[in-house]
């Protein structure tokens, strides 16, 4: 999917095609086809292999730098289901007449960006806009670690009455999700600490037209990158203490299950092995006494009973 918008003076974002591509557009592409990424290299001179670099979902965040073209590619987080928590490969590439970008589906982060929002940003500010891409992925990763606390609280709350098997698969979920959140978080980390030392950079200044309060723009979204760096280490740590916590019980409440059946294998092994004294086809004690049934009875009752007062005794129940 190929879009292509420009903000107008008055606020307004306005939708163009190729025919009408003009100087300051902002092309959105989604999981584009081979012609369309041919077709927008031709219109604006940017190599194809920046346009394909998102495409890659492995893709580890990073910059680069042509002529007449800076490519910053980073991760973004997406929510896939209500447990499933990923990050994305968006591709951003910044040319003196257009801003470009391309991913391999549509996220959160980039349809933050719609008509509804056109006077928070400028598509000819091409700087500011790349900046505000990144705030905004740096908020989305903040925004799903809550989600993600919350969840956890969720699942160790409904383990401590039942532990279920779907809510331990739940929490392995978060684990995964957090797992891509930190690698993509400290990609990105690097990332920006790379622009931040290129806005001294004579070579892409043309490019790259940073103003005092891009600077500041770009220093909020290295502090919201280290929060967010923060909290996926804080909940990583908590998510993996929380599943040795219940492995544990696990554990423990499976050797008092085992503890428990031993005890009761030994007290009911103890009238077995009376009767079976008795019923051996020999001459045995009590054989012609008419109440040596009960005598035996009681005699394997009275054993076993204090069988089970003594491993009661030493808490094997």
């Amino acid at each position: 999917m190929l879009q292509i918008y420009k903000s107008l003076e008055s606020g307004p974002l306005v939708e163009l095609s190729l025919k009408t591509l003009e100087k300051g557009a902002w092309i959105n592409i989604i999981d584009p086809t081979p012609y369309e990424l041919k077709v927008v290299s031709n219109l604006t001179e940017v190599e194809p292999d920046f346009l394909r670099s998102a495409l890659d979902d492995e893709e580890r965040s990073h910059t680069d730098v042509e002529d007449d073209s800076v490519m910053v590619l980073t991760n973004v987080p997406v929510c896939r289901g209500k447990d499933d928590y990923d990050a994305l490969p968006l591709a951003i590439i910044v040319t003196e007449d257009y801003i470009i970008t391309v991913c391999l589906e549509e996220t959160p982060v980039m349809a933050e960006f719609n008509e509804r929002t056109a006077r928070l940003f400028r598509t000819y500010k091409k700087t500011r806009f790349l900046f505000q891409i990144l705030y905004k992925s740096a908020t989305y990763f903040l925004r799903y670690l809550r989600q993600i606390q919350k969840i956890s609280d969720e699942i160790e709350d409904q383990l401590r009455h039942n532990m279920n098997n779907s809510e331990i698969l739940r929490l392995l979920s978060l684990q995964k999700g957090l797992t891509y959140f930190n690698a993509a978080i400290r990609s990105n980390g690097a990332v920006l600490d790379k622009l931040l030392r290129m806005r001294n950079n004579q070579n892409i200044a043309p490019i790259l037209k940073a103003y005092e309060e891009d600077e500041d723009l770009l220093e909020d979204v290295i502090i919201e990158n280290k929060q967010a760096k923060e909290m996926v280490e804080m909940y990583s740590k908590i998510l993996a203490r929380l599943a040795d916590t219940f492995s544990s019980i696990i554990s423990n409440n499976q050797n008092l299950v085992m503890k428990f059946l031993a005890a009761m294998t030994i007290i009911l092994a103890i009238p077995t092995v009376i009767s079976s004294f008795f019923g051996m086809n020999v001459p045995v004690p009590m054989a012609d006494n008419p109440l040596a049934f009960l005598y035996i009875m009681v005699l394997a009752a009275g054993i076993a009973g204090g069988s089970a007062y003594v491993l009661w005794r030493r808490n094997m129940f």
